[in-house]
């Protein structure tokens, strides 16, 4: 049986930050090509995890619609609903509604992008404004 100090302190400073375990937990299963069970899952972590942990984080994932499961053997496999960029773009959403002045997060937001983000915005922007010009009347 694990000793429930040993998960703890697997990070520096002796515990993981806030949903680190449900980002790594995400990243392995975007990473594959096919759902996979939670033994697969704790494969592909890094640390030393107990298998109750993982199966409680994906448990936790699927209750809040983060994943679908599938029956395999006597468990589940898991596949995320969303594609990483697509899940990123929905919590900087929320993050962007919570926000009492919209203009002045997105102002704070954009000042703060490197110059090859930066770039890269202007690029999307100028992409969606011709798109919506082809289709307009």
């Amino acid at each position: 049986m694990r000793d429930h100090k040993s998960d703890e302190s697997s990070g520096a400073s002796g515990r993981r930050a806030r949903g680190e375990l449900e980002s790594g937990v995400l990243a392995a299963l975007w990473a594959a090509d096919q759902p996979l069970t939670a033994r697969q899952v704790l494969e592909r972590l890094p640390g030393d995890l107990a298998y109750t942990t993982v199966l409680t984080i994906l448990s936790r994932l699927h209750d809040k619609g983060m994943l679908v499961r599938h029956p395999e053997g006597r468990g589940y496999a898991y596949a995320p609903v969303r594609d990483e960029a697509s899940q990123t773009a929905v919590q900087m959403h929320s993050l962007l509604k919570r926000g009492s002045d919209r203009e002045a997060v997105l102002s704070r937001f954009v000042s703060e992008l490197s110059q090859e983000d930066e770039q890269l915005l202007h690029r999307l922007l100028g992409g969606q404004d011709a798109g919506h010009g082809d289709d307009g009347p």
